[in-house]
């Protein structure tokens, strides 16, 4: 899943895509070098990122899905957790919802259950503790991996009881998203047993603080760590990858998947 970030101040690669032609632009490059799903967002969600308006969101993305949509033979996800948007998003062509907030109801975002139910597209269910301004001021968990667990398994059996087929739901563990380098490390150690709730699961790491903390470096120098970590995290279960750098991780998953995943 190669990302494609329409925003002025998201952690990485802020500004560099925030136009559409940008970030269109971007995407098919991202294409040619083999992403088998492109992300679109329009509100970053790093940790202490301001919430942008409904409809400055609505008017980042949804050119950016039309123009897509039109050129592009690959799923198209978006990166949201209004309700609006994803309506919004799901008209304009999308394919997958990706949302941060798991479908949950409540603080102004009912609706969200009911807007995917009624549509064909796929979901992705994510983990975060708190919200994107406070989720990393003091992540805190008896046990991260059996909570993290708990929590998706009760999001993906409340989808369901809403109508929304098992076979559309993705799972995400919500890496960096209210968690210390400690809860993300197990996290990772303990993937298979995520793999375990029976829906495929997303895992999203690139260039992220935990490899920073791990391997040192800012942003632009994790790489390397970078790739590591989607190696490890496809051998212990991921199914998807949700990466910045596409070619390079594209290229490690071929060799592993050549020599050590029947």
């Amino acid at each position: 899943m190669g990302i494609v970030n329409v925003t002025p101040d998201s952690f990485s690669d802020g500004g560099r895509y925030a136009s559409t032609a940008l970030a269109v632009e971007h995407a098919l490059k991202l294409i040619d070098e083999g992403a088998d799903i492109l992300d679109i967002g329009g509100e970053s969600t790093r940790p202490g990122a301001t919430a942008v308006s409904l409809g400055e969101e609505l008017n980042r993305v949804i050119p950016v899905i039309e123009a897509l949509s039109a050129v592009s033979t690959i799923p198209l996800s978006i990166d949201t957790y209004k309700p609006e948007v994803m309506r919004a998003a799901i008209a304009a062509g999308i394919d997958i919802v990706n949302d941060v907030r798991a479908l949950q109801e409540g603080s102004g975002k009912d609706g969200a259950l009911e807007i995917v139910a009624n549509s064909h597209v796929g979901v992705c269910l994510m983990h975060m503790q708190g919200t994107p301004q406070t989720m990393q001021l003091n992540p805190s968990y008896s046990d991260v991996v059996s909570e993290v667990k708990q929590f998706l398994t009760d999001r993906l059996h409340a989808a369901i009881a809403h109508g929304i087929a098992r076979e559309r739901i993705l799972l995400d563990p919500g890496f960096g998203f209210g968690k210390t380098t400690a809860h993300n490390i197990a996290l990772i150690q303990h993937l298979d047993d995520l793999a375990n709730i029976g829906s495929p699961l997303l895992v999203g790491l690139s260039r992220k603080a935990v490899l920073g903390k791990i391997a040192g470096g800012d942003e632009s120098q994790r790489l390397h760590a970078g790739l590591a970590a989607s190696v490890i995290s496809v051998m212990k279960g991921a199914k998807i990858v949700r990466v910045h750098d596409v070619k390079a991780t594209v290229d490690a998953l071929k060799v592993v998947t050549a020599i050590l995943i029947e």
